[in-house]
């Protein structure tokens, strides 16, 4: 599971944006505790169900020696194993050494992000971005009181801090990024929120550095409720109740995203989702109740895409849904997996104009002997097209013919992706993963429509967050 996807599942499991920092300043750790590793252990047990992710900040554990060095790696072994870690290092060095500390962080350390600074342009920041795994945070816009000095320096009318957040995005090539943007200075959020409408931002700054909530979560909220992950070290840790203190600040995030969620118009994707899940649902391709899978496994929901060969006009709706994944992909050849995928990647093909090839599941006794049907040239870029994604298991069996015959498989396209794993798996194995909707995009559509009841919506929900899988 790559970081991003652990912290937006993170974030949904606990319904929480709040981040803990872990920052144990010398002098300040209560006396009751008899270490640092167990004051932070302390504060993880307390707060566990409310941190979207932990940061430890690396100065005040190196700053204790050997025994700071201890402390850290038990602080690291004692998060839960599906809250993500944010390893507060703002590293970079020339290539060598940006490769060595991106091995310390990630190989030695273990955490699933870091923070990191971009000063030394691309070839400092590409080892970090390397482990696509694991997630990156350039500092952009931080909080403490001279960023300006600095981050404010403007050329041609733009601040550098503008200038590293377009930089990010050219140094990411399509994948994820993410920035570091201080509450303090939320007219910057939102400057960096319009021009970078997807990106994660790490935001410190708030309580202590003086930095406003709401005014903050305004200026950068996604319209989806989420792109912020709002950090807090000394309100929480030092708190007399950390577990309350990380409750409050969840519950005010959480009130300010209500509001913001009321007043914000539904984007061009939200507005897609709702018509599409409605449609599915209406057509009987997406079913809630108690289903065995192929693999044996239950499942809440059962999605049936043969049945849009039924619907032509859906078939027509779910056909465009692929031609705007497709759009930004470059490729020759649309590779269709049979057998459900077989009628939609001949509607996208009629819809794009693109020619559609299919990898036969056995190879012919008679006639050609093909194994992959159509006409295509060694070469040939194709994009693998199914209708879910649930594992990653059918989409490596029907790419391995069609490499074997010399075709580039880089990209696979998906109407839904299930949210089990199988995209994940995938894109570790180095394939690209476009799903036009998610199962949990088309169920919160479908509970907000009023199609489903919200305790069917939080069925799934459990389910996806892997609880009650045997119903």
């Amino acid at each position: 599971m790559s970081f991003w996807t652990k912290l937006t599942e993170s974030i949904r499991r606990r319904e929480s944006l709040v981040c803990v920092g872990l920052d144990p300043q010398p002098g300040k750790v209560p006396a009751r505790h008899g270490s640092v590793a167990d004051f932070t252990k302390a504060v993880i047990d307390a707060t566990a169900d409310v941190a979207c992710c932990y940061k430890p900040n690396i100065a005040f554990y190196e700053a204790l020696g050997e025994k700071g060095w201890r402390a850290l790696r038990e602080t690291l072994a004692h998060v839960p194993a599906d809250i993500p870690v944010i390893l507060d290092a703002k590293r970079n060095d020339i290539t060598s050494t940006a490769a060595a500390y991106a091995q310390a962080a990630f190989d030695e350390l273990g955490v699933d992000a870091l923070t990191v600074n971009p000063y030394l342009g691309r070839d400092g920041v590409e080892p970090f971005l390397a482990y696509r795994d694991r997630g990156v945070f350039l500092l952009c816009k931080t909080s403490n009181p001279g960023a300006g000095e600095v981050q404010d320096w403007t050329q041609g009318g733009e601040p550098l801090y503008r200038h590293i957040a377009r930089l990010a995005d050219q140094w990411a090539g399509g994948g994820e990024i993410g920035l570091v943007m201080g509450a303090t200075y939320p007219e910057a959020v939102a400057d960096i929120r319009a021009r970078s409408p997807n990106a994660w931002f790490l935001v410190p700054g708030v309580g202590a550095q003086g930095g406003e909530l709401a005014s903050v979560l305004r200026a950068g909220l996604r319209p989806d409720g989420l792109g912020l992950v709002i950090n807090s070290s000394r309100g929480i840790i030092y708190a007399d109740d950390p577990r309350r203190a990380a409750l409050e600040l969840r519950d005010q995030i959480n009130a300010i995203r209500a509001e913001c969620a009321a007043t914000l118009p539904p984007t061009p994707h939200q507005m897609e989702v709702a018509a599409l899940a409605r449609a599915l649902f209406e057509a009987g391709c997406v079913r809630f109740g108690d289903f065995t899978l192929k693999s044996g496994a239950w499942s809440p929901v059962y999605m049936d895409l043969r049945r849009l060969i039924t619907y032509p006009a859906l078939l027509q709706q779910v056909a465009r849904s692929y031609a705007r994944l497709l759009a930004d992909i470059p490729h020759e050849r649309i590779a269709a997996i049979p057998y459900a995928a077989m009628p939609i990647g001949t509607a996208v093909s009629l819809l794009t104009g693109k020619p559609m090839i299919y990898a036969r599941r056995e190879a012919k006794a008679h006639g050609t002997a093909r194994l992959v049907e159509g006409d295509y040239r060694p070469g040939d870029r194709a994009v693998l097209l199914d209708d879910v994604i649930t594992s990653g298991g059918s989409k490596l069996e029907a790419a391995e013919p069609l490499r074997a015959e010399g075709l580039a498989v880089e990209d696979i396209v998906v109407l839904i992706d299930r949210e089990q794993g199988g995209a994940a798996e995938l894109r570790n194995l180095g394939f690209r993963v476009h799903a036009a909707l998610t199962l949990r995009e088309i169920v919160d559509a479908l509970a907000a429509g009023g199609q489903i009841g919200q305790p069917e919506a939080l069925r799934v929900h459990a389910y996806l967050n892997g609880e009650g899988r045997h119903g």
